[in-house]
């Protein structure tokens, strides 16, 4: 019992005994008992997953200075600096308004840098020194340190009828938190059966202290290892009854419409159209060789919004300082940027971007949960719609004529009342800001709501060598619902990354620790990450089915991508091995041993 002091959240009645299971979850409708019982086709299967680090480049770093007045200034690699500025000030005793927080440029996040570890450490040592502090960690202490994602046991059970439709499907999901609560089993099993259209389903979760690290966000924090189990069992279930397995997906695929195993109904999503897009697909109908195998899976992650301010300034050149507070750690500058152009009529390159310190806007949430292109990209859309406001107001002023008659087009206010058409341009109004009415600043600050899902399905065609266990990535193909692709070449490259990522959680990456406790990887030699030898071109489809809730149709892609591929890439080797694989990673030595095992049956 690692805290005598903590009892299980979510069971009823509240237990009165302390225990190292810090909270229950459950999700799901419908009669499992009775879905079952129709059910042709029964596969229950156990599996498991090991911790891996998110694994960005550049490690946490920081430089913090306190002045002998108290106020403090600190510069971090961080995907939310009013995250870091609330939890430094409350460890430290400090108002929030003594300290201002800058998120330096990002070398690499993946949900790791949603947290403080140094921070703190630095403002004090600050403050006791009454000089700057800088800490940088190195790569032992980000491994050691820095919250890893869960190990976690799964057990997915699912019933289908002959013809191919699920009548049931039911979870079990064990997640590590580490040394105390706070694992991502609730979105896991919020994500575990989201892909799928079910009458009986039920997910239950239990967030579960460990002797371990604490673990941290990692891109669709829990989700990955829930759909790999389902996804496994998906395709097992569809091998049996001997259907293709994307038509299996097609016959049981959620849609507008469809009830989520957590709730609600789901709006618009474009799971069908990325199933049909892979089976159109060359790589699908392509020829395999001896010990080759085609893997596919999908994935969904609900997506999310938040607190989230944006300001546009006008300057009397006709250039808009773009103020956001959310770090770009995807490309958001770039696609935030293109949005203000598009409402505001201009070139692209008068848009100048910057993400403000803390001290520059009001409150906004971090970076993470792929909420960044739709919820700032709201704010910057009302901002930049209150600057048309303004300057469609300053040209009423000029052309002494009710605002009614002044019209926003193109990039220019033109004046739509009777008389002689009139014309002044963005620049044109900027110069003579002053003289009427002063500078032009748009602001916007927003709740944002109605993410929307994403959704997307993975191909992959793997070799494994009966020799020595090592599975080779042959081809692999992403196809994924962007909602709408502002800039595309970005979200092919989220894609890409993503699947870089799950790639390595199947076959290669996990914390190996010795028999007391040690760390015995705590570098990039032994903890393997994917490098490009490792992986061919990944290709990408881009499936657009617009998010009603936002002005372009954006719903959030960073996340998605991570959560197929280790569920696609088993399936692979399960189909050119002819053994199930039911724990990650898939490295060689186990990859051999399960084929031994099955050629001394």
């Amino acid at each position: 019992l690692l805290h005598d002091d903590m009892f299980t959240i979510g069971v009823e009645p509240t237990p009165d005994k302390p225990s190292n299971i810090a909270k229950r979850v459950e999700f799901g409708f419908g009669d499992l008992e009775a879905g079952f019982s129709k059910a042709d086709v029964i596969v229950e299967r156990e599996f498991s997953t090991k911790p891996v680090h998110q694994g960005y480049i550049e490690p946490h770093a920081c430089l913090a200075s306190v002045s002998e007045d108290g106020q403090a200034e600190l510069w971090c690699t961080t995907q939310g600096q009013f995250i870091v500025r609330a939890f430094c000030a409350k460890l430290l005793g400090m108002e929030v308004s003594q300290l201002r927080v800058t998120a330096s440029e990002i070398g690499g996040g993946f949900g790791g840098k949603t947290v403080v570890y140094i921070e703190p450490l630095a403002l004090a040592l600050s403050r006791k020194a009454c000089k700057p502090v800088k800490m940088v960690m190195s790569r032992t202490e980000v491994l050691q340190a820095s919250g890893p994602t869960s190990g976690a046991r799964i057990r997915v059970k699912v019933g289908a009828t002959k013809d191919g439709r699920i009548t049931a499907g039911d979870a079990l999901l064990k997640y590590q938190a580490g040394a105390f609560q706070g694992s991502p089993v609730q979105p896991g099993a919020m994500c575990a059966f989201a892909p799928y259209d079910l009458e009986n389903v039920r997910i239950v979760g239990f967030d579960i202290v460990v002797n371990r690290p604490k673990v941290a966000a990692y891109r669709a924090p829990g989700g990955p290892i829930a759909e790999f189990a389902v996804e496994s069992v998906i395709d097992e279930v569809a091998m049996k009854i001997g259907l293709d397995p994307i038509e299996f997906r097609l016959k049981n695929a959620a849609q507008e419409g469809t009830r989520a195993p957590y709730g609600p109904k789901l709006g618009p999503i474009g799971l069908v159209q990325t199933l049909q897009a892979a089976r159109a697909h060359a790589h699908y109908s392509a020829p395999l060789k001896a010990n080759q195998g085609r893997g596919v899976a999908s994935g969904f992650w609900f997506n999310i919004g938040g607190e989230t301010c944006a300001s546009l300034n006008l300057g009397e050149d006709g250039s808009v300082a773009m103020v956001v507070g959310t770090p770009d750690i995807g490309g958001s500058r770039a696609s935030l940027s293109m949005m203000a152009a598009e409402e505001l009529g201009i070139s692209l390159e008068h848009i100048h971007p910057i993400v403000g310190d803390t001290s520059a806007l009001g409150f906004n949430f971090l970076t993470g949960g792929s909420r960044v292109t739709f919820s700032s990209g709201m704010a910057v859309v009302q901002a930049a719609r209150d600057v048309i406001e303004q300057l469609r107001e300053r040209a009423s002023k000029i052309w002494e004529v009710p605002m009614a008659d002044v019209e926003w087009v193109e990039g220019h206010a033109r004046c739509a009342g009777p008389g002689e058409a009139r014309s002044l341009s963005l620049a044109e109004l900027a110069r003579t800001a002053g003289k009427t009415g002063g500078p032009i600043i748009g602001n916007a600050a927003i709740n944002a709501t109605g993410a929307g899902p994403s959704l997307a399905t993975h191909l992959v065609d793997v070799e494994v060598d009966p020799e020595t266990g090592k599975v080779t990535i042959l081809r692999y193909t992403a196809i994924q619902d962007a909602g709408k692709a502002i800039h595309p070449a970005y979200v092919e490259g989220q894609m890409q990354g993503g699947a870089v990522q799950g790639i390595g959680w199947a076959l290669n990456e996990e914390y190996i620790y010795d028999d007391k406790g040690h760390l015995l990887n705590p570098g990039f030699l032994d903890y393997r990450i994917p490098v490009c030898s490792d992986v061919p071109m990944i290709d990408t489809v881009i499936v657009e089915v617009p998010n009603p809730n936002h002005p372009y149709g954006v719903r959030g892609v960073g996340e998605t991508p991570i959560v197929p591929p280790m569920g696609a890439i088993a399936n692979a080797v399960s189909h050119a091995t002819g053994v199930r694989f039911t724990d990650l990673p898939m490295s060689p030595p186990r990859v051999l041993a399960a084929i031994d095992a099955q050629q001394s049956q």
